[in-house]
């Protein structure tokens, strides 16, 4: 299986830092922003509190953890925060305010963290603003003067806005940015696994589909085959034992064998040449209208055979009407087999609610046909599978008085129209 879009190569991690340039640029940002809050804060309360060396030492150590804090930025976003909101009432830590707010804003989750992300932001941009109001109404040289009030608190405001708005927006931008890109991750991951599912879901579509098409194949040439060439062996067992006493007859049965092995091979080659894919079939001759030609072929093969038809003729689907000729043809090949000599009664009956057809025959008696014909087993069963899938309902079992019934309802529904026999 290919890699899918959303896969990565694996990376060497680095404590909580998933690559080593992420934790450079950390350390780095750490550094300055530690230079820039030591010394800020130690110019600052030095010039209003005049700190003696030790102060000076403590307020510089001070400022550098601060700004040192940045290194832990991706693994507690909000301690960068806090240490500019306790550092930022003695000097204003520019780096540090920027790169905390930028990292609480695109690494925090929005909107399930909103509220502390605004609380923070704002409590920053408040000390921002006194920071700022503190270093203007410091009183500086007495010479210069001093703007209105109004106009220093508005440059207080106008300079913390600068410095809280543009990182907390251009972090809420990134950070969806980037839950965006790993959502579509994500999602093409997913459909890679759903298309190679549907992918194995179609090959057994296709698999299953030429198993039932192998299924019909075999069905269609055992009905074909079965029957015929059961007419055969009837025909060359009569012909065996009349060759001589009745060489006329005799003539007449090969003939009979010949016409049926024909019918045979034409069967099979229509059967094998239905392999396209195509619904759009030749007008099947094994239909309801060939049943009396089958009667016939069992007729001249020496088997005492009726076909009854009643009821109004009705024309059925192509697959219906062949399933029914086929119930037919294997209830005449079973009695060709299983009950030589005996009468045989094929009835064809159309009715408003469907079309019954069925073969009875009698309890064999008397001298059975000389040809033993071998048999699978698998005839009747193929034939209520058939039946079964139309829709219909089909029985086959021994009769009271030792004949044997295969009979097959088809329903109404299967009907194309309906037409007179003429």
């Amino acid at each position: 299986m290919s890699k899918s879009p959303g896969e990565r190569a694996p990376v060497r991690s680095f404590w909580w830092w998933k690559r080593p340039r992420s934790a450079f640029l950390d350390i780095g940002l750490a550094l300055l922003a530690a230079l820039e809050c030591s010394a800020g804060t130690v110019a600052f309360l030095d010039a209003r509190f005049q700190l003696s060396g030790a102060g000076i030492a403590v307020v510089a150590a001070l400022g550098t953890l601060a700004g040192g804090s940045l290194v832990l930025r991706r693994r507690w976003p909000a301690v960068p925060v806090v240490a500019t909101l306790v550092l930022m009432p003695g000097m204003l830590g520019v780096l540090l305010l920027v790169v905390s707010l930028y990292t609480l804003a695109a690494t925090w989750e929005w909107p399930s963290r909103r509220r502390r992300v605004v609380a923070l932001s704002v409590l920053a941009f408040a000390e921002a603003v006194a920071v700022m109001m503190v270093s203007m109404l410091t009183p500086g040289d007495a010479s210069v003067e001093q703007p209105p009030l109004w106009v220093q608190v508005l440059i207080a405001v106008l300079v913390a806005v600068g410095l809280t708005v543009p990182p907390v927006v251009t972090g809420l931008y990134v950070g969806a940015r980037r839950r965006l890109i790993e959502s579509l991750k994500d999602r093409a991951h997913g459909l890679e696994t759903e298309l190679d599912l549907l992918a194995e879901q179609a090959q057994e579509r296709a698999r299953r589909a030429r198993l039932e098409e192998r299924t019909r194949i075999a069905r269609e040439m055992h009905d074909v085959v079965a029957h015929r060439v059961s007419l055969m062996v009837v025909h060359a067992g009569a012909l065996e034992r009349i060759a001589l006493k009745d060489p006329e007859k005799a003539a007449q049965s090969a003939k009979l064998m010949g016409e049926v092995g024909r019918q045979a091979l034409n069967e099979l080659r229509e059967i094998l040449g239905v392999l396209r894919m195509d619904d759009e079939r030749p007008p099947e001759p094994d239909s309801l209208a060939g049943l009396p030609r089958l009667v016939d072929q069992s007729r001249a093969a020496g088997m005492a055979v009726t076909l009854t038809v009643s009821g109004s003729r009705q024309e059925f689907t192509g697959e219906a009407e062949q399933t029914a000729y086929r119930v037919v043809q294997e209830g005449l090949t079973n009695a060709h087999k299983h009950a030589g000599g005996a009468q045989v009664s094929v009835l064809l009956a159309y009715a408003p609610n469907g079309v019954r057809v069925s073969v009875v025959n009698a309890c064999p008696g008397g001298e059975r046909g000389a040809a033993q014909l071998p048999s699978g087993g698998n005839g009747l069963l193929g034939m209520r599978e058939r039946v079964i899938a139309l829709g219909g309902t089909f029985s086959a079992g021994p009769e009271a008085d030792g004949g044997f019934r295969i009979e097959a309802v088809l329903p109404s529904r299967l009907v194309v129209r309906a037409d007179r026999l003429g």
